[in-house]
């Protein structure tokens, strides 16, 4: 586990290695929750990442006559 120190300014400065491993960028959004009592860092991932995830569904439903 690394330690992380919070700066008088509140800021903290996430390790090389885990931003490698989780692929974070310079300016890239985080979000933060409190789970339990610590904090969760997410990673947002663009709208594009999930491009493909909901391969093979059926799309074909059927519909009522008053909603064509």
């Amino acid at each position: 586990m690394t330690t992380i120190t919070v700066s008088p300014k509140f800021q903290v400065v996430i390790p090389r290695d885990l931003r490698r491993l989780l692929n974070i960028q310079p300016g890239q959004k985080l979000r933060a929750r409190i789970q339990g009592d610590h904090i969760e860092l997410i990673p947002e991932q663009p709208i594009t990442a999930a491009r493909g995830f909901l391969a093979g569904i059926d799309t074909d439903i059927e519909r009522e006559d008053d909603r064509v």
